[in-house]
């Protein structure tokens, strides 16, 4: 499964230690970077520290997301098998009435010279199941066809809240680093990327 080559490979670079420590190492070295005087080089190092942090804290989210991933799709995928193993067992009730159906119309066949009207009455009987046999069919593809409407719905939904959430959220990075600006407060490298890129500063 594709998934679980991504996780394989994510976890092939994943750094030692977990999610909270990388992000107390981040605020430790911004807080000092923010509230210290240092050496050019120094500052530049500890931003270049800083950088490689957050790498290793986006690789494990990453790494973390995709296996919550994993897991719902494993428990989908145990949800189709046992709404598989019930649709097959239905289907193999529907064979067994079906060779029932088709044993009684040979019979009927067979009886056709003497009993011409209740052959004609087992057609039309026939004839009848396999009408409502189609219009099951029928029935079955227009469902199918709504619930894969429902669903692209869904995700239209989904992705427009979240691109409406990074949106807020960009919004109010900005304003923030702004803020800081204003009160002369030294600025975080993902505020100070922010107003570059707005062409702020």
């Amino acid at each position: 499964m594709e998934l679980q080559e991504k996780v394989r490979a994510l976890n092939e670079k994943k750094p030692e230690g977990n999610l909270r420590q990388l992000e107390r190492e981040i605020e430790k070295i911004d807080w000092k970077i923010q509230t210290t005087s240092l050496p050019l080089k120094e500052e530049q190092d500890l931003v270049n520290r800083v950088r490689q942090l957050e790498a290793q804290l986006s690789v494990q989210k990453q790494t973390k997301k995709l296996k919550q991933k994993l897991v719902e799709l494993r428990t989908e995928e145990k949800t189709f098998g046992t709404e598989a193993k019930t649709l097959h067992g239905k289907l193999s009730e529907l064979a067994e009435q079906s060779q029932k159906f088709h044993e009684k119309m040979l019979e009927a066949l067979d009886k056709a010279r003497e009993l011409q009207v209740e052959a004609d009455d087992a057609h039309q009987k026939y004839v009848e199941t396999k009408q409502q046999a189609q219009k099951l069919h029928q029935q079955c593809g227009e469902v199918a066809e709504k619930i894969r409407s429902i669903r692209q719905d869904l995700k239209e939904t989904a992705d427009k809240k979240q691109a409406e959430r990074q949106s807020e959220i960009q919004k109010e990075l900005e304003k923030r680093a702004l803020e800081k600006l204003k009160r002369g407060e030294k600025l975080l490298w993902e505020e100070f990327q922010i107003l570059a890129e707005k062409g702020m500063i």
